[in-house]
């Protein structure tokens, strides 16, 4: 849609990146006051969102480049231009995570309470990134010819198909994340166990991406055997990961209170 916000003389600043940013900043911020609610050193927890944030960029990349290893092989040098996208989200959270329980170990953190504090960020700092990827034009959806809602770029610099109406499949989840939002800090007013947040999302969050794939249209993402997506696979094992986590933990924590 709107794929450069402004230029400075040679220097081009890209929307994509800006909102990516901000999402990144809301999320933070979030975690921050509810680190203090819980008197966890809000300290800490910069220093972990940032951490949490060059390992999310870097795998996200890494897992992209990854699946489309064909073109990057003749274009080494695209592998470096992140401003034009290509970021895949479950490469950011599967190196992400590793980095997070180092840093909790490290800084003697709680693991699964310090995951509780930052699924809801998580959550709205991807649905304002998102918005990015609308921006920017990747992440489109398929041809939507005679629907209502959707959208057509028309912007050269776009990386979606230009000329023809589309789902806004980067609306879809920047909708989504936002109602996973809302469904968690609700939840935490009844949280009842730790860990429950954070595989509450994953949960929430497999579900609404496996959903969301069937309506993408840019083939660079991937595809496994039977015609579904390699973040289709990603969400399946995702979700099984959180109903077997859920259960463990609630199981844990009764099991506890019996004692």
């Amino acid at each position: 849609m709107h794929p450069i916000l402004f230029k400075v003389g040679p220097l081009t600043i890209h929307t994509y990146g800006v909102l990516v940013a901000a999402g990144f900043l809301l999320g933070l911020s979030l975690a921050i006051r509810q680190a203090k609610k819980e008197g966890i050193s809000s300290n800490k927890i910069v220093d972990l969102g940032f951490y949490m944030l060059i390992a999310a960029i870097i795998g996200s990349r890494v897992l992209f480049v990854i699946i489309n290893s064909a073109y990057y092989f003749k274009n080494p040098i695209a592998i470096f231009r992140i401003w034009e996208g290509g970021l895949m989200f479950y490469g950011g959270v599967l190196l992400a995570i590793p980095t997070a329980i180092w840093y909790t170990r490290k800084n003697e953190l709680g693991i699964w309470s310090t995951a509780d504090l930052f699924a809801p960020s998580i959550s709205i700092g991807h649905a304002v990134g998102r918005l990015g990827c609308f921006a920017a034009g990747c992440c489109y959806g398929k041809p939507a010819e005679g629907l209502p809602w959707a959208v057509t770029f028309i912007n050269s610099e776009s990386l979606a198909r230009t000329g023809i109406p589309l789902h806004p499949t980067q609306l879809y989840e920047s909708a989504g994340e936002f109602i996973n939002f809302l469904i968690l800090i609700t939840l935490r007013r009844y949280q009842s166990f730790k860990g429950q947040l954070f595989w509450t999302y994953i949960l929430l969050y497999s579900i609404l991406r496996f959903t969301v794939e069937f309506f993408r249209g840019d083939e660079v993402r991937g595809f496994m055997y039977g015609g579904l997506s390699i973040s289709q696979g990603i969400s399946i094992i995702m979700f099984t990961g959180a109903i077997v986590g859920l259960m463990v933990f609630r199981k844990k924590e009764g099991s506890t209170e019996r004692r």
